[in-house]
């Protein structure tokens, strides 16, 4: 299936539908177990109270460094193909999350949604808004 606006954002079924909603339930029942203890296992309530949150933050930080180091190969690949393209370097004016949108538009729009976004100020759901010639990215999770 080919890419578009619609439909290019990419839901990973054991991530984002089993384990968050498990680390969720997880959390609230920890908590409720912590609240609802009594001396003899508040201790052991404790801790899994603790996990429970330790549990959340390892999956947040996992997830965001992954996407750091996927938004610096976008910006190095949309770099060197404007470079390509042009001889120049990307416009440092440009956001990051511009250029993460920009990836997705076709050579031969490129140049001209580069340059339409630093005037227009566009966001990052505008500039894919603007592309005609779709530029599917299969590979970012």
């Amino acid at each position: 299936m080919s890419q578009n606006f619609s439909n290019h954002k990419r839901y990973v079924a054991g991530y984002h539908y089993v384990l968050l909603p498990a680390l969720l339930a997880l959390l609230i029942g920890s908590i409720v177990n912590l609240v609802k203890s009594d001396c003899s296992n508040f201790y052991s309530a404790s801790l899994i109270c603790f996990m429970s949150v330790v549990l959340v933050f390892i999956t947040f930080y996992a997830r965001s460094f992954a996407l750091i180091a996927q938004n610096r190969v976008i910006r190095a690949e949309e770099n060197m193909r404007h470079y390509i393209m042009t001889g120049k370097a990307l416009p440092s004016d440009l956001r990051m999350s511009q250029i993460l949108a920009l990836r997705f538009a076709s050579d031969e729009e490129f140049l001209s949604l580069i340059e339409r976004a630093l005037r227009e100020k566009l966001s990052a759901k505008d500039i894919k808004q603007a592309i005609q010639n779709w530029r599917g990215d299969y590979h970012r999770v």
